[in-house]
């Protein structure tokens, strides 16, 4: 019986340095008698002679293409705006199941060639919750993005945030945000929505951990419906809230224009502007590393909006690491693909894709 092949794929997003599988769980799937493959990258966080060391079969970037047929392709970010079918069974963050612009392209990509998609994101346990999820890491570091952002726009600072790139560690960001904390004379209060769950609970980590007030809402507090006009009385707003059903707004446009508003910048951790479901419908579009914020209302008192949807990007080793362990544990069962977590991610692309049909 031929052992199953774990094939980690380059990652091709810009600025992208984390990896869904690390050294140590390559050599964790290597023990549990997996074969493992991982191409060659300038971008991962971290550096191919850590996988050889563990035993990894090494190969060049993006020559997955021609890897075993029953291999399993894993990845991180959406693939390469390419056309050919897609033959392998792929494991990665496709983002192709909530109606986004060329979902149904890369999905007949799979169609056409016969393979599968494993959704990291539909990836659940038995009791319904996600295997892995970089949630943690994404409000940690859009909360410390959102404050640097406030103190460039106020007086002194630049206007807007520079750009921005990756970080060693998040003892690198804090110490950043709490030096430049330092030159201002006012310090920002940061309001977190959703505080409980993974991304906000990081938020709030981070806020904390630079000394700011940090206002914590869940669902108790948001029980009566918005639009919210506490949030306006922030100074840095994070939203951690990501919705999925129709709910009256958080913010409103009407809301955000009311004479004391103090609210400077909005964090949109969850950053789903093209739902209909988007609790916060004041922007159309995400923000990048590059150009982190927008500014949605401007003149003398603007307030800027950032929605980047690779946050933890900006920290790649804690974020892989901790995703990173995760889901060894499944992936080692993946010699019976039709069971379990497996099974469940199966069915939903078989659901997504039931009535795109073969043309």
């Amino acid at each position: 019986m031929n052992k199953t092949h774990i094939w980690l794929r380059a990652e091709t997003k810009p600025l992208e340095q984390r990896t869904a599988l690390t050294p140590a769980g390559a050599g964790a799937l290597l023990d549990a008698g997996l074969q493992v493959t991982v191409e060659d990258s300038s971008q991962n966080i971290f550096p191919i002679d850590d996988y050889r060391s563990k035993g990894c079969v090494t190969a060049t970037p993006g020559s997955w293409r021609d890897a075993p047929r029953d291999a399993f392709v894993l990845g991180l970010k959406e693939l390469t705006d390419d056309t050919f079918p897609l033959e392998h069974r792929h494991i990665y963050f496709a983002h192709v199941y909530k109606g986004q612009a060329g979902a149904e392209d890369v999905l007949r990509r799979f169609l056409h060639g016969g393979g599968i998609l494993y959704d990291l994101e539909y990836l659940t346990r038995d009791d319904g919750r996600r295997v892995a999820a970089f949630g943690y890491w994404a409000g940690f570091a859009g909360a410390g993005i959102g404050v640097l952002d406030w103190i460039a726009k106020n007086p002194g600072g630049p206007g807007t945030l520079e750009p921005v790139e990756s970080l060693p560690s998040k003892d690198d960001l804090i110490a950043r945000v709490s030096a430049a904390l330092e030159q201002t004379a006012s310090r920002p209060t940061v309001m977190v929505m959703g505080a409980r769950g993974r991304s906000g609970t990081g938020a709030a980590d981070l806020a904390k951990a630079v000394g700011l007030e940090t206002v914590e809402w869940d669902l108790e507090e948001t029980r009566a419906g918005g639009p919210f006009a506490e949030i306006t009385q922030a100074d840095v707003f994070v939203n951690c809230v990501l919705v999925s059903s129709e709910l009256p707004p958080f913010i409103t446009r009407d809301l955000l224009s009311v004479e004391d508003r103090r609210l400077g910048v909005i964090v949109d951790v969850s950053c789903d502007p093209y739902s209909p479901y988007n609790p916060l419908p004041v922007y159309d579009r995400c923000t990048s590393f590059e150009s982190p914020a927008i500014d949605i209302i401007d003149g003398n008192d603007p307030l800027h909006l950032i929605a980047i949807d690779n946050l933890p990007s900006l920290l790649p080793r804690e974020s892989s690491e901790d995703f990173g362990e995760k889901p060894v544990p499944y992936l080692a069962m993946l010699d019976d693909p039709d069971a379990g977590t497996w099974r469940r991610a199966y069915d939903v692309f078989i659901d997504q894709t039931r009535d795109l049909g073969e043309t």
